[in-house]
């Protein structure tokens, strides 16, 4: 069992990540999705602090996030803190093959969530990447949608869905879903869409 997995699991862990949530004003609410393997995505990313929400919401629900990381970070003694630490060594100098790599490791794992932030910066974006959801539909595994509400200080995973193949429809979905939500710093929060050609 790797440490990350370790402390997600450990009450004591669980019980001050949720006292922690508390003092900071934070509630959480959770929508059990109904497997064990599956694609985590969270949403608005504006700060550094939505990672360290995101940490003790996963540490108060135990739920047992992997991350993907550049393979070159995984090599001699560090490379055995990043697996440890939930990491999961991919080769991105061959971008094509990503979802291909990932994919292949969900099909070797009985319990796997893989965590992704689709805007990939706490600045602004005109679009969101799009990888985590061929990873999902390569995979065959559903999207949850994970979210940080600054505005109603709520933390959360919400509905998951399996991805069609039609993107365009998905995307409504989650558009849909993600409206109303509030980043730390919303100025920073970019629109939801594919990029247009």
């Amino acid at each position: 069992m790797s440490l990350a997995l370790g402390i997600q699991r450990s009450s004591l862990a669980q019980e001050v990540a949720r006292k922690i949530l508390y003092v900071m004003g934070w509630r959480t609410h959770v929508i059990p999705p109904r497997t064990s393997r599956y694609v985590l995505i969270g949403a608005p990313h504006t700060s550094n602090w939505d990672f360290f929400i995101m940490l003790l919401l996963m540490v108060a629900e135990r739920i047992p996030i992997r991350w993907m990381g550049k393979d070159s970070l995984f090599r001699g003694p560090v490379g055995v803190f990043m697996r440890a630490m939930g990491g999961i060594p991919v080769n991105r100098h061959v971008h094509t093959k990503l979802v291909d790599q990932v994919a292949a490791i969900f099909d070797q794992s009985e319990y796997l969530v893989i965590g992704i932030s689709p805007e990939g910066t706490r600045s602004k974006t005109s679009r969101w990447r799009t990888g985590f959801y061929y990873i999902a539909l390569k995979a065959n595994v559903p999207i949850v949608m994970g979210y940080l509400d600054y505005a109603n200080k709520i933390c959360g995973l919400g509905t998951n869905f399996m991805p069609s193949g039609d993107i365009q429809a998905d995307f409504e979905i989650i558009r849909d879903f993600y409206t109303g939500m509030v980043g730390k710093n919303p100025k920073k929060q970019g629109q939801i869409k594919l990029t247009t050609h």
